[in-house]
Order: C-alpha cells, then structure tokens, then sequence
C-alpha cells in the first residue's frame, strides 16, 4: 500500500527544470515601452504582489508594473504585452524529463496528485497545454487563491480538492516561496528537489535553512511513495 494518498508538487525547478527569463522577454518590455532590465527588477521586486493576484487581471497588472517604471502604454500594447508574456514563459518552461513518468508511476499505484504553484496570471494560460496537464488531479495556483506559500491556505486547498488530510500528503519542491517549512507547518511530509540544474534558477524566498530530506530526481519520488521513509 502507498505510504502517502496524495503528492503534491510545486511547479517551477520541480516539475520544471530551472528556469531563467529568456530573451523573449525583451519583446514584453519592448511592446511596454520599459527598458528590459528595469522591467525585470520591477517583476522581480512586486512577484508577491503579482502572484497574490492583487494587482487585478493580466493587463491591469502589466500597466501598474509599468506605472512604477513611468511608462503608460496603451490598451492595444499591454493586450499584445499580456499574449508576449504568456508566450515567453511559455518559452521559459521546460519538463524534467522524468516528470511524465513519475506522475504517470504515482497514478498507476493510486495515488492523487496537485500542482501547488505560486505563480502570475500565465501558468493558469500555460499548463493545461503541457504534457503533465492529464497527470495531475488538482491545479492550485496562487494568483486564483490569493494567497502565496507558505500560507496554509494553498495546501489545504489542494487537500480539500483532492480529499484528503494534510498528513497523508508528501510535498515536493525546490524550496522556494519557504514552500517546504510551510508545508510541514500544515502536517505535511516535505521533500526538497535539489536537482543539478537549480542553481542559477530564478527563485524567491528560498528555504535556504531546510534541514529535511532532500531528492535529486523526481523518480525518487515514486520511491518514497511505494516504501515508507525515514525522513530526518
């Protein structure tokens, strides 16, 4: 019998490898009419404000990031910058290789799993055209709870929808957001992904004093699942 009845798993550098801004993002601050390095401290600096969801709809946010850099564009320019921007972290986005095939193991042996994501208006856009979309039972993110980790607000609402208590579920992520500390506050078991890879990726808030288990590949997900772990 699994040693967990669900998985939950964030999104970016854990069903993502790192991620970077690409240069596609020079065509969004381009359309804006806002310097490329300026724009990016801006979205670097208000990411909690943004994925909280509490600068309003994709445009409205885009047009109040700009505000602070003293560029207006117009309505038809942040339209076109709301589609480049999707695209470009669209374009950001790259799949672990085991990710397929370890959410397809978990599925197989009966086991439920979310997506708990802090993120902007774009994952909700981006994701359901992903290989793991048909994989995951429950889709949590941030901008549509209006909260971000580690409020309990975003693991309990992945319990609730996919009908299970905090402590038949193993959390997985990179670490970022204080996700891991906040999972194990909700009576989770937590496992941070330290893959190769994650070094240079984009991250905020990072759970640099994590003390817990720690995984390098998503498969030994699927391991911890089929034998009950010694966690420390």
């Amino acid at each position: 019998m699994p040693a967990y009845r669900a998985v939950l798993f964030d999104f970016f550098g854990t069903l993502t490898r790192s991620v970077q801004r690409s240069s596609a993002h020079t065509t969004v601050a381009d359309l804006l009419g806002c310097p490329a390095d300026l724009l990016a401290d801006l979205l670097d600096r208000s990411y909690y404000l943004r994925a909280s969801g509490r600068l309003g709809n994709p445009e409205d946010t885009l047009r109040w990031v700009c505000e602070q850099a003293g560029a207006y564009p117009s309505a038809a320019e942040l339209r076109a910058a709301v589609n480049a921007r999707r695209a470009a972290v669209a374009s950001d986005t790259r799949l672990r290789p085991d990710a397929v095939t370890a959410l397809r193991g978990l599925r197989d042996r009966g086991v439920r799993t979310a997506l708990v994501s802090d993120c902007t208006h774009e994952l909700p856009a981006v994701l359901p055209k992903l290989a793991v979309a048909p994989l995951l039972d429950v889709w949590v993110y941030s901008v549509e709870v209006g909260r971000c980790k580690p409020d309990p607000a975003m693991y309990l609402t992945a319990c609730g929808r996919l009908g299970v208590a905090p402590d038949d579920c193993l959390y997985v992520g990179d670490g970022g957001s204080q996700e891991l500390s906040g999972a194990q506050r909700t009576g989770m078991t937590a496992v941070q992904l330290a893959a190769p890879d994650l070094a240079g990726h984009l991250a905020f808030n990072v759970d640099r004093s994590w003390q817990g288990r720690v995984l390098h590949s998503l498969s030994e997900v699927v391991d911890l699942v089929d034998h009950t772990p010694e966690l420390v």
